[in-house]
């Protein structure tokens, strides 16, 4: 018979699709196998309308077989089969879709779930056969016909016979060349694992002949081997089972096999909805942080299903950043297995199920925060760090979604606390959310430019990741209340009035004298109104504070920042006296004492010494008077 051309535009476009719509060679057997169940589920919907009878739901099968003599790997189901025209129709024209076809004529069916809609998943074949021969019977007929290709070359049809209902496709596997593996697709133990990976979900047993060893009887040494045919899927999606039906620890078990994890998960989230986004989730918020989670390493995403047949193993549009550490699965009967990671990211039915998700999340953790503050709290030192920086991000656009979350050590007790608990004990006079940076929460504490905050009964929060006033910065306010560093220039405390007092000619003139001996490390010194007991404590102006100040300049990069410092001293400290005193009879003593104290503050405030030869010999200069 001669050979037939595809209608399609032949050599051009099924190389086209198959170099590009599939990256992973081992996707052919999943779009195979989808093929077979949806032929056993149109012959189910056939039983259903009385078209057919005498069928049985429970004889359906999908089979693989492997040969490696003749390296031939066949898939056979006993489902609808398919008469002479339909295989030339569904097989001879590239991206003409039987599923899809029959789906359009049964969409008043209820449960019409047919997996494959685009007709290109089945010549995924020739990524791995140099010809394919398919043989197949429709259930209402006696003939039978077989189809054959060597790829876009063209295709025969031919009578053929076969003694059941159904289709048998019969790949014969290329020969391995250089890099290219496919004597792999021969391996039992390998097609099992592919199974496993994208099919183990699909409604129907998917068997396969596989060879075991056993000890022979009546000997303790040795084996024989033994052909058992086994099911190599599981079926039954735990994610398509009510929540009642599944206890606890089988979501657990689920969650340390399916992510490779050795703790149960901290939280799962169970999602199910239908209308505009159809789709099931199965989600975990971990225990603990992966090792690589905060670095470039790490690959954030859930696996996506369509219909129960895995089409990505980690999608990373279905989560934002901020959420990342959530681990799971999405399952959706309106998504096409045919589809690319690029439609990916402009399908908006994606968009739609992504926006769900992350509202589901959201209010998940919020419950957990509320219900169950220890798990919450194990929780946030965990992924804490990573909700601080998604609120940073994007100029703080998802600060609405974020702010509730986070927690902070403060100084109102040991146990953190959230926003909204820190401004429900605010006083009534208190104008700010104040807050000091340190490197823990205990050095945070014993910055002397908290002592004035704390002196008039106001909590602070303590600062101890790099991002964290940089998260505040963004989010600005919180129930209309502005964040205030305790090292900012106004603290808005009142203070008594002869604390208010304007500066006397004599402070005016020391302060002058110390700004000039300190020109281009501080643009002023001032008597401070926060200082009770420290002697000296440095502080900003403007919107640059130290803190954020160290952090910029931690960062790669030549260029570095300062912030507009201010050496403000104590003078209720005996080193006052002191410095009132030099001011009259030793000026240049005067700006060697102004060096250390500028030392000293910097040290107090946890940022390094620009030049440790120089304040070292300036202390012991001062030692040895």
């Amino acid at each position: 018979m001669a050979t037939k051309q595809f209608k399609a535009e032949s050599k051009r476009l099924l190389d086209l699709m198959i170099n590009s719509i599939y990256t992973h060679k081992e996707i052919f057997l999943r779009e195979l196998i989808s093929n077979a169940s949806d032929a056993l589920d149109k012959l189910y919907y056939q039983s259903l309308s009385g078209a057919l009878t005498g069928v049985s739901r429970e004889e359906f099968r999908i089979h693989l077989a492997v040969d490696k003599d003749t390296r031939t790997l066949t898939i056979t189901d006993n489902g609808v089969g398919m008469s002479k025209e339909e295989l030339e129709q569904n097989l001879g024209t590239i991206a003409k879709s039987g599923s899809l076809a029959f789906k359009k004529e049964n969409e008043q069916t209820e449960d019409v779930d047919i997996i494959g809609q685009f007709g290109v998943g089945f010549y995924a074949a020739f990524m791995v056969a140099d010809s394919v021969t398919v043989t197949s019977r429709r259930y209402d007929s006696e003939e039978a016909w077989v189809w054959r290709s060597k790829g876009a070359e063209g295709y025969t049809v031919t009578a053929g016979e076969k003694d059941s209902r159904g289709t048998e496709i019969c790949l014969h596997i290329k020969a391995s060349s250089g890099e290219e593996n496919y004597d792999e697709f021969l391996d039992t133990y390998r097609l099992r694992g592919l199974v496993k990976r994208y099919s183990d979900y699909i409604r129907y047993p998917i068997c396969m002949a596989v060879e075991k060893s056993r000890l022979k009887e009546g000997s303790e040494e040795e084996y024989e081997t033994y052909t058992e045919v086994e099911t190599l899927n599981s079926m039954v999606p735990l994610w398509k089972k009510s929540k009642s039906e599944v206890s606890e620890e089988e979501y657990n078990a689920f969650y340390k096999e399916k992510f490779m994890d050795w703790q149960d998960p901290a939280r799962v989230i169970y999602s199910s909805t239908e209308g505009s986004a159809t789709y099931n989730a199965l989600l975990f918020i971990p225990a603990h942080a992966p090792y690589n989670y905060y670095s470039k390493e790490y690959e954030k995403g859930l696996q996506l299903y369509a219909s129960g047949v895995l089409i990505m193993d980690k999608c990373a549009d279905l989560l934002p950043d901020y959420f990342s550490f959530v681990k799971g699965l999405v399952d959706s009967q309106d998504l096409s297995l045919n589809i690319s990671r690029e439609m990916l990211q402009h399908d908006r039915q994606l968009k739609l199920i992504a926006g769900r998700l992350e509202k589901k999340i959201h209010t998940e953790l919020l419950s957990m925060l509320n219900n169950d503050r220890e798990a919450y709290e194990k929780f946030f030192e965990q992924f804490g760090l990573q909700l601080k920086f998604g609120l940073y991000s994007d100029f703080g656009a998802h600060k609405d979604v974020l702010q509730d979350l986070l927690l902070f050590p403060s100084s109102e007790g040991e146990k953190p606390t959230t926003l909204a608990e820190y401004v429900e004990r605010m006083k009534e006079e208190q104008k700010y959310i104040y807050y000091a940076c340190g490197e823990t929460a205990l050095k945070a504490a014993a910055l002397p430019q908290t002592e004035a905050v704390r002196e008039a009964g106001y909590e602070i929060l303590y600062l101890t990741a790099d991002v964290d006033e940089f998260a505040l910065k963004v989010l600005h306010t919180f129930s209309d209340k502005e964040f205030k560093s305790v090292t900012a220039g106004d603290l808005g405390i009142d203070l008594p009035d002869e604390e208010q007092a304007e500066p006397t000619e004599e402070q005016t003139a020391l302060f002058t004298a110390m700004t000039t001996a300190l020109e281009g490390k501080v643009t002023a010194v001032k008597a401070s109104k926060r200082l009770k007991t420290h002697p000296v404590c440095l502080t900003s102006e403007g919107e640059l504070s130290l803190e954020m100040e160290r952090v910029l300049n931690a960062q790669p990069g030549e260029q570095k920042v300062q912030a507009k410092r201010v050496l403000e001293i104590n003078e209720n400290h005996p080193i006052y006296e002191k410095l009132l005193s030099l001011k009259a009879t030793d000026e240049a003593l005067l700006a060697t004492y102004a060096e250390v104290l500028y030392g000293q503050a910097l040290l107090i405030g946890g940022l390094s010494i620009e030049d440790p030869v120089a304040y070292t010999g300036a202390l012991c200069d001062l030692l040895a008077k």
